[in-house]
């Protein structure tokens, strides 16, 4: 859990360092997610850190305000029961949104160090191991950043850190299927990235027909539905591959839409 853990703060502190001396009228700027501003981005990231911290603390109650919110999703509500996480955002000013994100997730990553990395943490649908629950909060953090990233017409430096979210990616391709009302196809398929450092990162059979070659970042950013296929170096291979190529999702929920293609 340390060295998850780790990396979750320190993807914190990478957004910290992009939005910590905006100016008040920059937390308005529009993002790429339909409706969401940077100030409501950070909301959401404070809103589910905080839920996940109680996830930890409280599980009993995080399962009675999860129900409400599945419930909302169950009855085709699922953009109105997101839409709860950007309101505080709203409501206060941006140095008032930074300090309840700042310490919400202090208080977070010490409730993930105390648990054992396979211990059950509820969460919106199944149970999630704590390793892995804490690296999806790190994915979280990573997409919501590239949102706020591409609002503010800035780079970053991809880091290792990335491949924690395609291990998430990879392991997630059963659900991406799942939620389109898709069969899972039978095979599995090839992943190979380059890392920011320039190592290899693989999973699936080394044999397979079906197979995604190219970056660590383009592959996140797909996977994460922050850039269209289109917009991505990747070579895809195989029917099995494009097919997933197109449904790709980190996040749990319902389908995502995507993004639209980025233009010339």
């Amino acid at each position: 859990m340390e060295s998850i853990c780790q990396d979750l703060a320190a993807e914190h502190e990478a957004l910290d360092a992009l939005i910590g001396d905006l100016r008040d009228k920059d937390w308005d700027r529009p993002t790429p997610a339909d409706g969401w501003s940077i100030r409501d981005q950070i909301s959401h990231l404070a809103y589910f850190d905080a839920a996940a911290h109680q996830a930890v603390v409280d599980p009993d109650g995080f399962r009675e305000q999860a129900r409400v919110m599945m419930a909302a999703v169950a009855e085709g509500k699922a953009a109105q029961a997101v839409e709860v996480s950007v309101e505080k955002g709203r409501a206060v000013n941006p140095q008032e949104l930074l300090a309840w994100w700042r310490s919400g997730r202090e208080i977070m990553i010490k409730a993930f160090l105390t648990q054992d990395p396979k211990d059950r943490i509820p969460w919106y649908g199944l149970d999630m191991g704590a390793r892995s629950f804490a690296t999806a909060r790190l994915m979280e953090t990573w997409a919501h950043g590239q949102d706020i990233v591409d609002a503010l017409d800035v780079t970053r430096e991809p880091s290792e850190r990335l491949r924690h979210i395609a291990h998430i990616a990879n392991g997630a391709r059963p659900y991406s299927y799942l939620v389109n009302g898709l069969e899972l196809p039978e095979g599995g398929v090839r992943v190979e990235l380059e890392s920011p450092a320039g190592d290899r990162w693989t999973w699936g059979d080394a044999d397979a027909a079906d197979r995604i070659v190219g970056s660590a970042l383009d592959f996140c950013l797909l996977a994460t539905q922050r850039r269209h296929r289109d917009d991505v170096g990747l070579v895809v291979t195989g029917e099995g591959a494009t097919q997933w190529s197109k449904i790709m999702q980190t996040f749990a929920g319902p389908a995502g839409s995507g993004r639209p293609r980025l233009s010339p």
